[in-house]
């Protein structure tokens, strides 16, 4: 079995993708669970793009204790040197240095010729030397290169000290056939390549990511670069949970094994989506609600009678809680915490006493709570700011031919602040009540709701998208009451506007 290293660039990568920033809190929330989950490599994001940025990849450096952390940099001394000091502090620290090397790239985008990015390569992968032992050289647009000249940009990088050549298919154009003969080439062409890792960066473009990573996995790449739910630019980057589950389910085909710990997949899907407020589509691959599903009576029967004939993973190998126990409004806090642990999440007394709290209170809306509905809960509870305006309680008129009117109570330093307003439906009078008392410019560009829990008491959670000066911040709630859960996600979101500054 060959050992595949796992590249996590959801920190990066993953949260480029429109509408998926994280704070500072969520990104080292993040950051934990891809430890816990086994990665080798967290991309934690690219130094030199904005102070927040910097700060960000330098807790994450400070925070992570297991796997290597990485941060992006272009072939300039001021990204690598930010690069460097973002990542200097972690344990096992990298610089992950690219520059393009497609005709068309270099022609309308870098403006050089093949020899200028030659030299740039060995020049700027040395300087990066110079301050780390472990860089990741990246050829961006590689499928597009002309595979010659590829194989000696990656001989450039290698003599001047990579350790990790990186071959991405960076628009996602490319089939399997060809990433697998690519990376065949490079292997038999370019100099020193077998004293480094060979790397493989795939986008979904084409709905290939995973496919075409594991083509290259099977031409002998030996480190692969994915996200927590396939996120990222565009049409988004290879999923981890699929490439770690298919080399698990598949292993004696591929003869391949990864360090993930599968049971925590699941876990770190449901972060990444309670964070980015991007829902989990239920014919997800893996981490969906359908994925162990069977309705057609030809698949129930089947599966009862034995599981392989329709489940080729089980839900436990990925960390899918089955709904074994059921806790209600007299259970107490150590049954909680019991289940918490057995479910892999790990609190502290702070956090255990808060989350009892709103177990209690949601014990006393519904009449039993599950393991779905738990986890929910304690997703929702995780704070990521300070909860400047801190709900108390609404109110609120609406019916057909009725006008619509919310009255809410919001908590601000210590003070309770009430206003009334009237919209068009009741949500969106709640929505103007706050904003009374937040005295906020802030544009609603985004609303969804959905049931997290089933049955007729289930918890919805409801995700919104607000602008404010130009950027964009994701509020989210959980309540049994949906209108409950809209204000919940407004707040939220105007929490960080003001975390923000």
């Amino acid at each position: 079995m060959r050992r595949i290293k796992v590249f996590d660039t959801t920190l990066r990568d993953g949260e480029q993708s429109p509408g998926c920033s994280m704070n500072l809190t969520e990104k080292l929330q993040m950051a934990r669970q891809l430890d816990t989950l086994g990665v080798d490599v967290i991309e934690a994001g690219f130094a030199i793009a904005s102070p927040d940025d910097f700060k960000s990849v330098e807790a994450i450096s400070q925070t992570v204790e297991h796997c290597k952390v990485a941060s992006l940099a272009r072939c300039t001394k001021g990204d690598i040197d930010a690069a460097w000091n973002a990542v200097k502090s972690a344990k096992y620290p990298r610089i992950h240095v690219f520059l393009a090397t497609s005709d068309i790239h270099m022609e309308y985008k870098l403006k050089m010729t093949r020899e200028q990015v030659l030299a740039n390569i060995s020049e700027y992968v040395a300087y990066a030397k110079a301050y780390c032992d472990d860089i990741e050289f990246s050829a961006e647009d590689a499928s597009r290169s002309d595979w010659d000249f590829l194989c000696q940009c990656f001989e450039n990088a290698i003599k001047a000290g990579a350790t990790v050549i990186n071959v991405p298919d960076t628009v996602g154009y490319s089939s399997p056939d060809e990433m697998f003969a690519l990376i065949s080439y490079l292997r038999e062409h370019t100099p020193g390549i077998e004293k480094v890792d060979i790397s493989s960066h795939c986008h979904d473009d084409l709905g290939m990511a995973v496919a075409n990573s594991l083509a290259c996995l099977r031409a002998g790449a030996t480190q692969v670069e994915c996200t927590v739910n396939g996120s990222g630019e565009r049409a988004g980057n290879a999923s981890l949970e699929e490439l770690a589950m298919a080399i698990k389910t598949r292993g004696e085909y591929y003869q391949m094994e990864t360090g993930i710990v599968t049971q925590q997949i699941y876990k770190a899907s449901k972060l990444l989506a309670n964070i980015t407020g991007v829902p989990i589509a239920p014919s997800k691959s893996i981490v969906g609600a359908n994925a162990f599903a069977h309705e057609s009576g030809i698949h129930q029967h089947g599966v009862l009678a034995n599981a392989l004939t329709y489940e080729i993973m089980k839900p436990e190998d990925v960390g899918i809680p089955q709904n074994t126990m059921v806790l209600g409004k007299h259970s107490g806090k150590h049954a909680l915490a019991d289940r918490l642990k057995e479910l892999g999440y790990e609190l502290t007394k702070e956090e255990l006493d808060e989350v009892f709290t709103h177990f209690k209170a949601l014990a006393d809306k519904k009449k039993s709570l599950n393991d779905a509905d738990i986890e929910a809960l304690v997703l929702s509870k995780q704070k990521s700011i300070d909860e400047t305006y801190k709900f108390v309680s609404h109110v609120v008129t609406t019916g057909k031919d009725t006008t619509n009117i919310a009255c809410i109570k919001v908590e601000v330093g210590g003070e309770i602040k009430e206003e009334v307003a009237i919209g068009s439906g009741p949500i969106y009078a709640a929505f103007k009540a706050v904003d009374l008392i937040t005295g906020l410019d802030v544009t609603l560009d985004d609303f969804s709701l959905n049931a997290v829990t089933e049955g007729e008491d289930a918890m919805g959670e409801a995700v919104v998208k607000l602008i404010c000066e130009g950027e964009q911040y994701t509020g989210r709630g959980l309540s049994t009451d949906v209108i409950e859960s809209s204000i919940l996600a407004y707040l939220n979101g105007i929490n960080k506007i003001v975390a923000r500054g």
